[in-house]
């Protein structure tokens, strides 16, 4: 933006000074305000905490006004920051495309009857209404979070108080909306005082309508004086100077829509990327347009050369009068808006369009759109490669973080199969005289390659050259941070004695016994062993198919056992026992029928399994009383986080653990102790946002609120699964504990890198004799591997490398198209439906034909028959509340005869669709009986749901129905 649009926007500021102080949030808008320097963004949050919205906004306006120290450009950051904090009422005043005076004077008498029923309104449900509000439109995701936690924090009045004040703020037109969130939340009383209708017995309007009714006149005299008055408006808040403004700035936005895309973005970039010397070595060959990866260890900056990278690699497209466009591609949800607030929307947003898609949101149906609009979109992985499948590559520049998961089986490796499938035609098309297809440069980043599971030096340098292969990398490139050495955090290993006496855990495998012995099975390893669970797992599966009801459901059991022991070794006894209580209270449900149309029948081995826990119940709530029998490994990390947080003057911190069940457990066991407390812990945990049955995944938006909490330092300590260690950006930690968890070298370094602080520590706390610290001291070595496998291929011949690297991408493509021809013979001999049936998991009843079955929208099995919904019941399910495009589903169907679940109620289009987990049935093919955990293992082709067939048939029922009640 030019300095004559600056100096306009100025002026403007101060004509409308007086509205726009009542428009703008002044606190969410600070942070995305980068050319403000930090001491004036601290004198304006004060300003706010102690005078409030309008005094701040007031002050913030004026700063800007009287300042001529801004970068150039500003003007546009100001416009682009309050668009996305939900103030575009505001923008377009700066813009100086303000209302039409009727409609500004309207909307201003609907701003002061808010005001003058505010009383009233804050009875209003706030939760609902917030929801709605949202959904309309009318309030951003960060509003409707401050406003549900005000309303947590103090109460439905306040949150409600905070909704009204953030509504006025709308453009425009959010009146109505109102209304509508009021009406479909059934507040039919607000609405009716707010429209002015009468809601009392007697019929007449409530006094309030007397100040109401005054302000409608006002309003009618401002519209008649307006009309007649147009011309004198020098008296108006619009000056003559500011019309002619307009004017020149309209002039300017309409030539604007008519110059080439690229020229859109001639200004330059608001903040510089300056890059330290080891960034910008490694940066060197991907700026002469080469692909490479960058390895650099987390913290090092490595998303900071990718936007350096990006920025130099538009401008150049730019200078060459060639598009440019690029990707970048994310392995997890909430890695998109990190990057896009981090990085390429922090730095790039103001000279070129930014947009991020995810799974999560509502732009992956127009995805084809959000690339042709967009100069650099920051998505998902198989967003990409779902839209790959059905358009063309448009990109110049393809970005791919955490690239060391581009193998076998990926979504990043499908990608890139593709590309290297063009690159090979390419090839052809050149030896053919014919023009190539273009392909984009290729910039992979990681911390890690790892080594693949390598066992000596050479297994080592073929992983690597394979990960370059798959990515077509010229080379990859790292460096050594000698100065830096010092920061690599302290390692230990805290060792944990083994148990003396475990009585709770004795108890559980005398159970454990009881049940081999009533099942005639003899285990071939110890119970609360991995080993154990793949032997129980194998053994339900085979007693499945072969009808054994008694052997499967005593394996189920055993499997729970199994996991009791597991958690009693990390965790507490009590959160053992409450797992255990919880699943054996959850299976007695399902033997309950839930109406009066039969009876589920509970077996002789199903009454003597709940007998054998009831029995039990009250020694295992008596041990798990008893702290001395607690495992050594929770006294072991009590002491570690004791000693971090008494130690150090700000102890922040992350603990690593294997399962979201221990993650939430650990927490619980360190909030309710007030040892912690002493010391200052507060913690929180963070798990992942993948559907999981035992324990309620993260939602986006909680992670994003626990980060942010740990960012501000109001949470000190995190409890985490493995979602922390890759990719996310948590804020600087001067201690990691990876407690009894160990898994590859990849997952060392990426946890280990979580301690960037000064004096950093990373501890390891394991048992003795667990096996854990030897693995760790095995992940060690192969990190050396590692290091040392990509200096050496670095350092290959150059004929050699490109001759290696060109085997791998030849195999890589003569395997996808093997593939792909297997799918295709494959589909060509599925057999039909009638080849098979299905029988109930558990009581081996008969359930259907395959003929019964059709699939909706080529992923939903469902079965409408009537014969079939004579054999299952409905249950509810509150942790199954999905809503997608045309259906829901929101019940458990579950066997008649034995409480077995089978699947899910869906509602398709009103019409409700049993819906079958094919997990949950023994399948009989070709007179063989067996089990699957996907439908896709079926070689059947199953027919397409007939909606229309259906709902004729409904109908049809219907009118029937209505007929014999007549």
């Amino acid at each position: 933006m030019s300095c004559d649009q600056d100096a306009e926007t100025r002026h403007v500021l101060g004509c409308f000074r007086d509205r726009l102080k009542r428009l703008i949030q002044v606190e969410p808008l600070l942070d995305l305000l980068h050319f403000l320097e930090p001491d004036r963004k601290d004198r304006i949050k004060a300003k706010f905490r102690e005078e409030g919205d309008i005094n701040a906004a007031a002050f913030l306006i004026d700063e800007i006004i009287h300042s001529k120290n801004y970068a150039r450009g500003w003007s546009r950051e100001l416009i682009a920051a309050l668009e996305t904090v939900g103030c575009r009422h505001a923008a377009k005043y700066v813009l100086n495309s303000p209302p039409e005076p009727t409609e500004e004077a309207e909307n201003d008498s609907c701003v002061r009857l808010i005001d003058l029923l505010q009383l009233t309104l804050v009875s209003m449900k706030t939760g609902d209404v917030c929801a709605h509000c949202r959904a309309l439109g009318l309030l951003t995701l960060e509003d409707q979070e401050n406003i549900m936690k005000l309303t947590e924090n103090q109460g439905n009045i306040g949150g409600a108080r905070l909704l009204l004040k953030r509504l006025v703020k709308n453009e425009a037109g959010w009146f109505s909306k109102f209304l509508q969130a009021l009406e479909d939340t059934e507040h039919h009383d607000l609405v009716r005082e707010l429209r002015g209708e009468p809601c009392n017995e007697d019929g007449e309007a409530p006094a309030i309508f007397c100040i109401i009714g005054l302000i409608d006149l006002y309003r009618k005299k401002i519209h008649k004086s307006l009309d007649e008055h147009m011309q004198c408006n020098a008296k108006c808040e619009r000056s003559n100077t500011v019309r002619k403004i307009s004017q020149r700035m309209m002039i300017r936005q309409v030539q604007s829509r008519d110059v080439h895309p690229s020229a859109k973005h001639s200004g330059e970039s608001k903040r510089d990327i300056v890059l330290r010397d080891y960034q910008m070595e490694v940066a060197r060959p991907a700026l002469e347009e080469k692909n490479i990866i960058i390895c650099l260890p987390t913290g090092s900056g490595k998303t900071r050369v990718a936007v350096y990278i990006t920025k130099k690699h538009l401008e150049r497209k730019k200078q060459m009068g060639q598009p440019g466009k690029v990707v970048v591609l994310v392995n997890k949800v909430p890695l998109v808006e990190q990057h896009y607030k981090a990085e390429f929307g922090r730095f790039l947003k103001h000279q070129y369009s930014v947009e991020r898609v995810s799974g999560a949101s509502q732009l992956k149906i127009s995805f084809p759109q959000i690339i042709e609009q967009n100069d650099i979109i920051i998505c998902t992985a198989q967003i990409l490669e779902n839209s790959l499948a059905k358009a063309k590559n448009e990109f110049t520049l393809m970005v791919i973080d955490e690239c060391h998961h581009t193998k076998k089986g990926g979504v990043y490796n499908h990608i890139m199969i593709r590309y290297l499938s063009q690159k090979h035609k390419n090839q052809l098309l050149k030896k053919q005289e014919k023009s190539p297809v273009p392909l984009p440069q290729i910039l992979g980043l990681t911390a890690s390659p790892g080594v693949g599971g390598a066992m000596n030096q050479q297994m080592a340098e073929e992983h690597i050259l394979q990960i370059c292969a798959n990515l077509d990398a010229f080379t990859i490139k790292t460096t050594t941070f000698k100065e830096e050495e010092a920061k690599t955090p302290y390692k230990r290993i805290a060792r944990a004695e083994e148990r003396k006496e475990d009585p709770f855990g004795d108890v559980i495998k005398k159970i454990m016994d009881e049940i081999h012995t009533h099942a005639d099975l003899k285990p071939l390893c110890d119970p609360g062993t991995q080993y154990y669970e793949q032997w129980v797992v194998q053994k339900e599966q085979n007693a499945a198919k072969e009808e054994n009801q008694m052997v499967r459901v005593c394996a189920e059991h055993l499997r729970q056992y199994n996991e009791a022991l597991h958690q009693s070794n990390t965790i507490r006894m009590s959160d053992a026992f409450r797992f255990l209580n919880k699943y054996h209270t959850e299976e007695l449900k399902t033997k309950s029928s839930p109406d009066e149309e039969g009876t589920i029948t509970i077996t002789d081995t199903e009454r003597f399994l709940f007998t054998l826990f009831k029995d039990n119940k009250a020694k295992l709530q008596e041990l798990m009383g008893k702290p001395q029998y607690e495992n050594n490994s929770l006294a072991q990390l009590k002491t570690n986080i004791l000693k971090e947080f008494s130690t150090r003057e700000r102890a922040r911190g992350i603990i690593f653990t294997r399962t979201r069940l221990s993650a939430i457990a650990l927490c619980q066991w360190i909030q309710e102790n007030p040892k912690f407390d002493e010391v200052g812990v507060r913690a929180s945990y963070l798990i992942g946002g993948g559907d999981q049955s035992v324990v309620k995944p993260m939602t986006a938006a909680e992670q994003k609120d626990v980060l942010n909490k740990f960012r501000d330092g109001q949470i000190n300590l995190l409890i985490a699964t493995t979602v922390a260690e890759e990719g996310l950006d948590i804020a600087e930690c001067n201690f990691v504990i990876r407690y009894c968890l160990v898994t590859n070298e990849i997952a060392m370094i990426q946890a280990r890198g979580r301690g960037r602080a000064e004096d950093s520590s990373y501890t390891l706390v394991a048992e003795a004799g667990s096996g854990v610290a030897e693995r760790e001291s095995v992940n060690e070595y192969r990190e050396k591997m590692m290091s040392t496998a990509i200096v050496k291929v670095c350092k290959m011949n150059r004929a050699d490398y490109e001759k290696k690297t060109r085997e791998f991408q030849m195999q890589a493509i003569i395997e996808e198209k093997v593939k792909i021809k297997k799918k295709l013979l494959k589909g060509m001999m599925k057999e039909p439906p009638s080849k098979i049936s299905l029988s109930c998991r558990q009581c081996s009843v008969f359930v259907c034909s395959g003929e019964d079955i059709e699939k909706i929208e080529n992923m939903h099995h469902v079965n409408v028959t009537k014969q079939f919904s004579k054999l299952f019941t409905v249950r509810e399910n509150a942790s199954l509340q999905e809503r997608l495009l045309d259906y829901e589903t929101n019940g458990v169907i579950a066997c008649k005869n034995c409480g077995q679940q089978w699947g899910s109620m869906m509602l398709y289009k009103s019409i409700e669709c049993p819906c079958l987990h094919i997990k949950h049935f023994v399948v009989t093919y070709s007179s063989k009986k067996k089990t699957f955990s996907k439908w896709s293992e079926l070689p059947i082709k199953f027919p397409a749901f007939d909606y229309t067939q259906h709902a004729d048939l409904l109908v049809e029922d219907s009118e029937e129905e209505d007929l014999e009640t007549d």
